[in-house]
């Protein structure tokens, strides 16, 4: 459904902490199903931790905001800009499942539960080969800069 070029054009995010390779469903006001590989060649691995990486939960969390991000904008019929910014507000239940390392692929599955004025609540899940890797519900918000 979309690309990393698509990506890259609805988030501010570059590498390395871009997370988001491909977008597989999106229907514009309810819900995103994105893709993260996760490669060895992931910077953090380095130090996290080197005789047995893993992905920190934080990233995961990280990536399921920026899925978020692309469903807002795309429900908004909007491009990100230099004037907009779009934040971690709160994050609400994380539970975490499964230990994601280099080789799996995060499928990250977002919907929107509730959105009023900038603020936005999600529902999201993050799976590994159908199995539950984290879960959380997220609260973010989108900012003008410009004023």
């Amino acid at each position: 459904m979309m690309d990393i070029h698509q990506i890259l054009e609805r988030l501010p995010h570059r590498y390395p902490i871009l997370l988001i390779d491909r977008v597989l469903e999106l229907e514009k006001g309810k819900s995103i199903k994105a893709l993260k590989n996760v490669s060895i060649n992931e910077p953090y691995f380095a130090g996290h931790f080197p005789r047995r990486p893993v992905m920190p939960g934080v990233l995961m969390l990280e990536a399921m905001a920026q899925a978020a991000a692309v469903l807002s904008f795309e429900t908004m019929n909007l491009l990100p800009d230099d004037n907009s910014v779009y934040y971690f507000a709160g994050i609400d239940g994380a539970r975490f499942k499964r230990v994601v390392e280099p080789g799996d692929q995060l499928i990250l599955d977002v919907e929107i539960d509730r959105m009023r004025a900038s603020i936005w609540k999600y529902k999201a899940r993050a799976t590994v080969g159908g199995e539950l890797a984290v879960e959380a519900n997220l609260i973010c918000t989108t900012r003008r800069t410009d004023a």
